[in-house]
């Protein structure tokens, strides 16, 4: 199928398309060659011939955006604050490139073969990726309701964890002994995301997104902050309910009797607490109550189901074989692949580069690893023992295959 011809000699991809139509005098009717309604659309008698595009181009949506964001939000101008300067391109705004680069990234991609909470996760689990997602959509709707940059806040959001190793926040454990300080935060701006040359806004809001580090140095970046632990409070219980680790009516009554005890009921509480304390006193935070009910409930996940004894064996699983690996491949950095990931015009590829040691890039390059791929490499280049891996929840073997 290689699309249909229209009288102007446009491919178009559907017979009845709208540009099939001949050009004549429009008049706007609901309408369309395939009786579906679409209010608005320009028709002559009952064909559609077009849609009327207005184009916007990188200029235009930065005033546009201008005129209708808060007067404290961060505006994208031209090419961006990026380390390597670039040309502006001529219809995205410097932060809809940087989401799109993340987007297309593999460090990105590779979110879907990551622990969020358990190795090896079941069908409807939550991985980083899926954990990125959601993160993403709690920002954006608090984002969109009080006036903050929704693309900037969305890029930070996919991009904020993709400086985990695989096995969940064990491979921080596993990566400080040989990068002190490791925070998967800070490698993922620096490190892991370098090489895509992102605005330094954009790059911040990553960096500073957990709680326990500086703040980020904008209100969206805040707001990150603040997506990143409604979100996997949230998601995290709800995988943990249906994995049969806790049960709903295990959730503190605290919890329950402000913002309920099932994700959705949690979520649109949460939204609504951080949109209402953003309106009325211009900074992102939460009104006491709703933020001790996120509070309680972080403090029962980390009770109940992070720091339960399965996850606690399965933790020392990770950091065990993510160590032998670092090892292995600081050892035998011949082994050690060129980097693949494509980079922005005029940056280095930072993961290669020989400035650093062969032990940073061993680093570099089991952080980057999914959960398989590292425990198949463990077991095919180190003779590991296949019943030293994490297990699934289910703690039926975890296969490398």
């Amino acid at each position: 199928m290689r699309g249909i011809t229209s009288s102007s000699g446009l491919v178009v991809a559907h017979a009845t398309s709208a540009s099939r139509a001949a050009a004549s005098e429009p008049q706007t009717s609901k309408a369309t060659a395939t009786g579906h309604e679409l209010p608005g659309a320009v028709t002559t008698g009952t064909a559609v011939v077009g849609f009327g595009p207005r184009p916007i181009d990188r200029a235009g949506r930065e005033a546009l955006e201008d005129a209708v964001l808060a007067a404290g939000a961060t505006r994208a101008v031209g090419g961006g604050r990026r380390a390597t300067p670039e040309e502006p391109d001529p219809w995205r705004t410097c932060f809809e490139r940087d989401r799109d680069r993340i987007l297309h990234a593999a460090a990105f991609r590779r979110l879907a073969g990551k622990t969020q909470v358990f190795v090896h996760p079941a069908d409807h689990q939550r991985t980083r990726l899926t954990h990125a997602l959601e993160v993403a959509q709690v920002a954006t709707a608090v984002s969109r309701a009080v006036g903050l940059n929704t693309t900037l806040v969305e890029a930070m959001a996919l991009g904020h964890d993709c400086g985990h190793g695989p096995g969940g926040h064990a491979s921080e454990d596993a990566f400080e002994v040989f990068v002190p300080d490791f925070h998967h935060a800070r490698w993922g701006a620096d490190v892991v995301l370098a090489p895509l040359n992102l605005c330094a806004e954009t790059l911040d809001g990553i960096r500073h997104h957990s709680w326990s580090l500086p703040a980020p140095a904008t209100p969206e970046g805040e707001l990150l902050s603040w997506a990143d632990r409604v979100a996997y409070c949230t998601h995290d219980l709800e995988d943990a309910v249906r994995a049969g680790i806790v049960a709903a009516e295990d959730v503190p009554e605290a919890v329950v009797a402000l913002v309920g005890s099932h994700r959705s009921v949690q979520l649109r509480s949460f939204i609504a607490a951080l949109v209402d304390a953003v309106l009325e006193h211009g900074v992102v935070g939460m009104a006491p109550e709703p933020a001790s009910a996120l509070a309680a409930l972080r403090s029962f996940n980390y009770e109940r189901v992070y720091n339960r004894p399965a996850s606690i064996v399965q933790a020392n699983a990770v950091v065990a074989v993510l160590r032998a690996l670092v090892e292995h491949f600081a050892e035998h950095p011949e082994r050690l692949p060129e980097i693949a990931e494509p980079v922005a015009a005029g940056t280095s590829p930072t993961l290669v580069d020989a400035a650093y040691s062969p032990l940073h890039r061993a680093v570099a390059y089991v952080a980057g690893m999914t959960d398989r791929f590292a425990f198949a490499t463990a077991v095919e280049q180190l003779g590991w023992d296949p019943g030293r891996l994490p297990v699934a929840v289910d703690a039926r073997p975890a296969g490398v295959t």
